[in-house]
């Protein structure tokens, strides 16, 4: 068994994977008669278009999980980038591994603070949703289409994410 650490999520540790969604910083613009701060298009939201995927907004109802946490499963989806919004301020376990020749990498651990979500790039490694406190309902946005858009690797040795 590998023991990983996790780390808080930022948008520089997490680029390669995807994006930190999160109201932080100054809005980039005021709408609303002033009354609303827009934190414009914060997500690389890719859905195949060659495939004919298109965007779709499904609710993820997850059973929330505590540290230590282990796992060997991984997933990626070949067609579209995939992003996950909290509908909770509860921080969650993010679990990405980079790419190596089609399989995945030695994975990585992320913490999120409270009120930030994720977007993951078409054909990121990752785990299962995993909440870490109820309730564990998520909005998802990722692609809605024909075709495959699952590739799943079990590890041989299970990973186990210690707490912060």
């Amino acid at each position: 068994m590998t023991l990983l650490h996790p780390q808080p999520l930022t948008p520089a540790a997490f680029a390669r994977f995807g994006d930190v969604l999160d109201a932080s910083g100054s809005p980039d613009r005021i709408i609303n008669a002033g009354l609303c701060g827009r934190f414009h298009d914060r997500a690389r939201l890719d859905f195949g278009a060659e495939g004919g995927g298109r965007a779709g907004i499904s609710i993820f109802d997850a059973v929330p999980r505590a540290l230590p946490c282990s796992f060997d499963l991984v997933e990626r989806h070949p067609e579209g980038s995939q992003a996950f919004l909290p509908m909770s301020l509860q921080p969650f376990l993010v679990i990405v591994a980079p790419d190596e020749g089609g399989r995945p990498g030695a994975p990585l651990a992320f913490l999120t603070a409270p009120g930030q979500g994720i977007n993951l790039l078409r054909g990121t490694w990752h785990g299962v949703l995993t909440p870490l406190h109820s309730p564990g309902l998520f909005a998802v946005v990722d692609r809605i289409g024909p075709g495959p858009n699952l590739e799943e690797h079990v590890y041989p040795r299970p990973f186990t994410v210690l707490p912060a």
